[in-house]
């Protein structure tokens, strides 16, 4: 590996482990998405009960409670670093693919942790049925480096607005709308006997891939442009 790459990620590393560290500290974004999604997931559980659901109510509520739950916390990466003043700081000591490559792998984390609580709950409190776990298993890793990699990028922009909440995912609705749709008609397969498998779900997947490797590339290319903007 040349050693541009090699200073490359352990620069990148570098900004992941102090934003570990600092979430260690406060615990705000795990305890964010952590608390809405499990509030979301029961109050969801009390709604449709045991009730025997088609995959795809169940798929779309599922991905609903991913959804609402990371724009609850995936934004604080960026506004931690305004609101402590240490974003002047970052600019300073680092380049901004490494604070990008850090922030997105803070925010995988995030949603993994997420994912690893919810979907075993979901899967618990409703009566949903899972075929092809491995198949699910797929689909929630390229969800998440999905969702993860468009928001990273929008993280940065509203990090300096006044309503930032309401503005994350306001302008996160739209860019995601085609990973969700492909992350529900994947999920509405593994939940179904005759989904057909990876074979089935070729086309969903080559969406989740090609959705992550555009966004991650586009967000890499414009992150400069965002975080270097005064």
């Amino acid at each position: 590996m040349p050693k541009s790459s090699i200073g490359l990620m352990a620069k990148a590393l570098a900004v992941w482990r102090k934003d570990i560290r600092c979430e260690f500290r406060t615990r705000y974004a795990v305890n964010a998405i952590m608390l809405f999604g499990v509030t979301t997931l029961v109050v969801v559980s009390f709604a449709v009960g045991q009730k025997n659901l088609l995959p795809e109510v169940y798929s779309a509520l599922f991905w609903i409670i991913i959804f609402f739950s990371a724009m609850s916390g995936l934004a604080h990466i960026f506004v931690r670093e305004e609101e402590s003043k240490t974003a002047t700081v970052l600019r300073l000591t680092s380049d901004t693919t490494p604070i990008y490559l850090g922030k997105l792998g803070y925010n995988v984390v995030l949603l993994a942790l997420l994912q690893i609580v919810i979907a075993p709950l979901f899967l618990l409190l409703t009566d949903a049925t899972l075929y092809d776990p491995a198949l699910f298993i797929v689909i929630v890793i390229l969800g998440s480096i999905g969702l993860a990699g468009a928001t990273t990028l929008i993280a940065a922009i509203i990090s300096r607005a006044s309503v930032k909440g309401a503005l994350f995912a306001v302008l996160s609705f739209p860019i995601l709308l085609p990973l969700l749709i492909g992350v529900i008609n994947a999920t509405t397969k593994a939940l179904s006997a005759s989904g057909g498998g990876f074979s089935g779900s070729s086309s969903e997947l080559q969406l989740l891939v090609s959705y992550a490797v555009v966004m991650i590339t586009a967000s890499l290319l414009l992150f400069e442009f965002v975080w270097e903007e005064e």
